[in-house]
């Protein structure tokens, strides 16, 4: 039996963050295998069993929030007299370009709180699915960064790897690491690529005089104009200046 835990915090005011992304690979693994039933709440986590290649597999999000997701995992694990070899966590990594994914097998934490609440609980020696989610570039905006909910742009990338992810949950039971961060590469690189050759269109040079009246405004002060009716009636008005 394998049991794979996607990290997040629980209820609708976070469902939308970074911080959630191992949430949401969970959700579109059960969705997209017909095996997994409806989650039901367990081990204080939503639960749904099914299978992936044949195995049984526990699919469970921690609902006690993020910094204490081990208390979750590690009571799943002990009732079914499972250890960590027998443990997959998903869950969002900040030094990982967004969409980019890495696996590897025990390690430190990198400070993220739910993982090392799960190194206290479980052991260390499970494997890690770093999600990519990007750097916000200074350690005072991370925290903003992580609960701040993906923008709209970000769907580009997001959609295609939580797709990919539930399409090749398989490879990831089977333990095929490598097959799985490959076709992840492959989907997430052809929408990079494709964004890449849209760009010249959706910045055509005439876009630089369509911007705002407040931005116009902004940027060097009126101009006015010198000559033709309009200079001759502020000459009126104002009064002609030397």
């Amino acid at each position: 039996m394998l049991v794979i835990a996607g990290l997040g915090n629980p209820g609708p005011k976070y469902a939308a963050n970074r911080h959630n992304i191992g949430f949401m690979a969970a959700d579109a693994i059960v969705r997209r295998h017909s095996s997994f039933g409806p989650w039901q709440n367990k081990f204080n986590a939503e639960i749904s069993e099914g299978r992936l290649e044949g195995d049984k597999v526990l699919v469970i999000k921690p609902l006690t929030f993020m910094n204490n997701s081990g208390q979750a995992v590690g009571e799943a694990l002990r009732f079914y007299k499972l250890g960590p070899q027998d443990l997959i966590v998903l869950y969002d990594e900040l030094d990982l370009a967004p969409g980019k994914v890495r696996i590897k097998t025990g390690g430190g934490s990198g400070g993220h709180n739910g993982i090392k609440s799960i190194d206290a609980h479980c052991g260390k020696d499970y494997r890690r699915v770093r999600l990519g989610i990007g750097h916000p570039g200074a350690k005072e905006r991370v925290h903003g960064h992580v609960l701040g909910d993906f923008a709209k742009a970000d769907q580009t990338w997001l959609d295609p790897l939580l797709d990919t992810i539930a399409d090749n949950a398989g490879l990831l039971a089977k333990g095929e690491d490598s097959s799985f961060m490959n076709k992840i590469a492959l989907a997430v690189g052809e929408t990079d690529m494709a964004a890449s050759k849209k760009k010249p269109a959706a910045i055509p040079a005439p876009v630089r005089k369509q911007q705002s009246h407040i931005r116009q405004a902004r940027q060097g002060g009126p101009q006015v104009p010198t000559s033709g009716p309009m200079a001759e009636m502020l000459k009126k008005l104002l009064g002609k200046k030397d």
